[in-house]
């Protein structure tokens, strides 16, 4: 039986969710709500569901399973908090947009609500819902990545100078974390879903001049050097249209081992793997791929739209609380979002004490549940 789903928060995000919700055979959209009448009434109409101007009154008078929280708020954040512990408080399953919270300390409230009443709590961390991730994941299951050496990720908005507009939208202008709470999490928590938790954080943020002479206080770009559980190194670079990026598009990510190496190179185009080179290979300046010579393996998805990650990763959702998996396998989980806002928490504390090595804040320990832990 389908989930019954109601949506909260109706701007291009809210409603983007609402047509994937009508498309997919799991989810049946039974309401919408928005504080602005003109927005809930023209999605209503649009699927043929229910409107509401107010959370309380859809819990009230809904059979819900599901609250979809797409509100924004200051760096896109702030309003999600409110609705999705009513929603946990009523007992409903929670999926938040990105990041969980615009303050850590409700994101860890958020979690441990969720926890503590038994019920998912997920993030539209949707970057590695992808074929390439895919790939990425038979690889490292394979043992052809071998232990993971270092990890380099590049995301962000590729642009420059000559098309760049200071932020007047009041959701932005006047934050200068406004870039790092907003974005981070989405590649925080692709590195992590590769490589383990990150133990370390050492970072360096910064504004390019033509954002200074206009006072815009955004820190756009930042530098991040973390150490993961696992020893292995990695390396973030996010910026927010300060340059063009170069090889691998706006986003690219790259993950070593003692076996070989893939890279995704525009989150849902490609992935290319390079295996290590076998002892005949190694050295051979006629073989400079590794393996025996033949190149790397490239595989290509066929897709180029972004937007097809945000279909992927809801299904996901869906899939896992229809399956009834274990709290703790929930794909892109509360707590997965939770972690990427630590790290985000840690590199703002690292700027501010110049570039200190800091250690994140521990996540919340994992219990397991005796009715669903298998032996």
């Amino acid at each position: 039986m389908a989930l019954k789903v109601g949506i909260v928060g109706l701007r291009g995000i809210g409603n983007r969710h609402a047509d994937i919700h009508m498309s997919d055979d799991l989810a049946d959209l039974v309401a919408v709500c928005d504080v602005v009448k003109e927005r809930v009434d023209k999605t209503a109409e649009k699927h043929g569901v229910r409107a509401y101007s107010s959370l309380r009154d859809m819990l009230e008078n809904e059979d819900l399973d599901i609250i979809d929280v797409c509100t924004g708020g200051f760096e896109n954040g702030s309003w999600h908090y409110e609705p999705a512990m009513e929603a946990l408080d009523a007992g409903k399953h929670v999926l938040v947009e990105k990041p969980l919270s615009a303050d850590v300390g409700e994101a860890r409230e958020m979690v441990a609500t969720a926890a503590r009443k038994g019920l998912y709590l997920g993030c539209n961390l949707n970057h590695y819902f992808t074929p390439p991730a895919e790939k990425a994941r038979e690889y490292l299951d394979a043992g052809k990545i071998g232990e993971i050496v270092y990890c380099l990720h590049k995301m962000g908005f590729s642009a420059g100078e000559p098309t760049y507009a200071k932020a007047t939208s009041s959701r932005f202008a006047g934050f200068p974390y406004a870039h790092l709470k907003a974005f981070l999490s989405h590649p925080f928590s692709v590195m992590r879903h590769f490589c383990g938790d990150v133990t370390h954080v050492q970072a360096f943020v910064n504004r390019p001049g033509f954002r200074r002479r206009v006072d815009d206080v955004m820190l756009s770009t930042v530098s991040v050097h973390v150490r993961f559980a696992n020893e292995a190194a990695g390396y973030l670079l996010s910026q927010r249209g300060d340059a063009p990026y170069g090889l691998g598009g706006w986003w690219s990510l790259e993950v070593a081992g003692t076996h070989g190496t893939f890279c995704i190179e525009n989150c849902v185009e490609k992935i290319t793997y390079w295996p290590a080179p076998t002892p005949e290979a190694a050295g051979d300046a006629d073989k400079p791929q590794g393996g025996d010579g033949d190149g790397p393996e490239v595989t290509e998805s066929g897709l180029t739209d972004f937007g097809e990650t945000f279909p992927r990763r809801i299904h996901a959702f869906l899939e896992d609380i229809t399956n009834g998996v274990p709290r703790e396998c929930l794909r892109a989980s509360g707590r997965d979002a939770l972690a990427a806002l630590e790290y985000t928490w840690a590199v703002m504390e690292s700027y501010e004490q110049g570039g200190a090595l800091v250690r994140p804040h521990p996540l919340p320990p994992l219990h397991g549940d005796p009715a669903t832990l298998g032996d």
